[in-house]
């Protein structure tokens, strides 16, 4: 058996009147992220992780942001079209942890949804996937409600 391992991370910055996505779930919250596809950034570490694991770059490589294709996606899109990579390449997500920093909103009651979500798309039990939620007790950018970042690590397995 085979294994790799592979981490992401992603930053988006805040601001009022956009949409909140994170891990496929629309987030309750007067500001939401500036980014050229739905700025899940969430979803974009993950896809980085998964990427990187099997050494093809990372998001913007395959997704750039200077594409109208990307503009506005859905990342729930582009995590579909990474797992594909994943499996076409005779891979398998063993499970994957994710570590989103936000100082507000709240995300706990979301963490459940998104799991499921992302579950899905990978097409893995729930269990195989961790979503926690902090906050950087007000310190730095995501302390000051600038933005937020990600981080994802993700373990691949192959016969």
């Amino acid at each position: 058996m085979e294994y790799r391992i592979g981490h992401g991370y992603d930053v988006h910055a805040l601001a009022e009147g956009l949409p909140m996505w994170l891990g496929g779930v629309r987030i309750g919250s007067p500001v939401g992220f500036v980014a050229h596809s739905d700025g899940d950034v969430a979803i974009h570490a993950l896809c980085d992780a998964l990427l990187g694991a099997l050494a093809l770059g990372d998001i913007g490589r395959h997704f750039p942001d200077s594409s109208e294709e990307f503009k506005g996606i859905d990342s729930r899109i582009l995590l579909t079209r990474v797992m594909e990579m994943v499996s076409g390449q005779g891979w398998s997500v063993s499970n994957a942890d994710i570590t989103i920093s936000l100082q507000s909103p709240k995300l706990s009651e979301y963490v459940p949804n998104m799991r499921g979500i992302l579950a899905d798309v990978m097409g893995v039990d729930v269990s195989c996937v961790s979503v926690k939620a902090t906050t950087t007790e007000r310190l730095g950018f995501v302390g000051r409600g600038e933005g937020c970042e990600v981080t994802a690590v993700v373990l691949l397995y192959r016969e």
